[in-house]
């Protein structure tokens, strides 16, 4: 039996058109998405978002969690911004919750995320990622009292 020879590879100049093609039809999605967060970064005070946190655990968590998924934003954003929040007295489960939602879930980029991954995907993906914020979070906090 003779050794099969592997499949040919399409030329580099086609798969690189190909990629091409891919991110420019991406392309006005992200701007919408890039568009979106800065006005909602501009609308939402840091001074709205405190008053938003309670300092009961739980529903700290989960408003924290609820909160970071609306205002999605890039993580460096949220650490100063978390930074900011529990000098204003805010619980670290409220803050902990928060910028973990605001770096991996996103009620903003859905329609983009559903485009590219499918509806299906981004469902559990999303639905994981609620749950994970919170037991992150719930963790994060009770370690930190633990330790201190």
């Amino acid at each position: 039996m003779p050794p099969s020879t592997p499949p040919a590879k399409p030329p580099f100049a086609k798969q690189l058109k190909k990629a091409t093609m891919g991110m420019l039809s991406m392309f006005p999605m992200v701007v919408a998405i890039v568009g979106l967060v800065g006005l909602f970064q501009g609308f939402v005070t840091r001074q709205m978002l405190a008053s938003m946190f309670g300092h009961n655990p739980v529903v700290d968590t989960l408003v924290g969690t609820f909160v970071g998924m609306i205002a999605v934003g890039q993580a460096m954003i949220s650490y100063i911004l978390g930074g900011q929040l529990l000098e204003q007295g805010v619980s670290l489960y409220a803050v902990a919750a928060f910028v973990l939602a605001w770096v991996t879930l996103g009620v903003v980029q859905l329609p983009a995320e559903i485009a590219v991954f499918g509806g299906r995907f981004v469902w559990y993906r999303n639905v994981l990622a609620v749950i994970a914020t919170i037991v992150v979070a719930t963790a994060t906090a009770g370690v930190t009292a633990w330790l201190s």
